[in-house]
């Protein structure tokens, strides 16, 4: 049993929020905002077809978006009323209820490893600090051998840039590319957001 991750024990404190969550977005996306810049990102990292995985889906609207480009999709979350959500609007991909410290995907019949991992919408700050390297260690096992993972996440939400950096390491992945977010801006001293490709070291 793991610790329950920071979004875990929100949503314990206040249940309606993840009714909230699906709502904000459902609406952003009926009002026509675009959503889509790290689904984009994604997709132009991949051949067709590649094996992606969601990794904190929410309500899967970056995975939902990779599933109408071609690709074959697993979403996994832990909160049930996200999954539920993803799974009403985005129907195709795999998603899964699950905890990313405890991901294991081939006990669940997922087949291969992943061309790509994507983290967005500040899946790791939301993460339990003890489960960090464990979370970064999976995303490892589960890249196939030229894969990547595309982690990003904004400053100021309780996990210091050059602290996950040193815990990609740690977790034997290697930073490829770092941005500054994922309309491909670059990284510099006081950036505000970090986009992280990631690749075995």
């Amino acid at each position: 049993m793991v610790e329950p991750s920071e979004w875990t024990k929100m949503v314990t404190t206040n249940p309606s929020h993840s009714t909230w969550f699906v709502k904000r977005f459902r609406d952003m996306a009926a009002a026509g905002h675009d959503l889509h810049g790290e689904a984009r990102f994604v997709d132009a990292m991949v051949r067709r077809h590649a094996l992606v995985l969601d990794a904190g889906c929410g309500s899967g609207r970056v995975g939902g978006y990779l599933a109408q480009a071609g690709h074959d999709v697993v979403g996994v979350d832990v909160d049930p009323v996200l999954v539920a959500a993803a799974e009403e609007d985005h129907p195709g991909p795999v998603w899964v209820v699950g905890d990313l410290a405890e991901l294991d995907l081939s006990a669940l019949g997922v087949r291969g490893r992943f061309d790509a991992i994507v983290a967005a919408g500040n899946v790791m700050p939301f993460l339990a600090a003890s489960t960090r390297v464990e979370v970064l260690r999976r995303f490892r096992t589960h890249l196939a051998e030229q894969g990547r993972a595309a982690v990003g996440f904004g400053a100021g939400r309780g996990y210091d840039f050059d602290a996950f950096l040193a815990d990609v390491r740690t977790a034997g992945l290697e930073p490829e590319l770092l941005l500054g977010g994922w309309d491909l801006r670059p990284f510099q001293p006081g950036s505000d957001f970090l986009v992280a490709v990631l690749r075995r070291a």
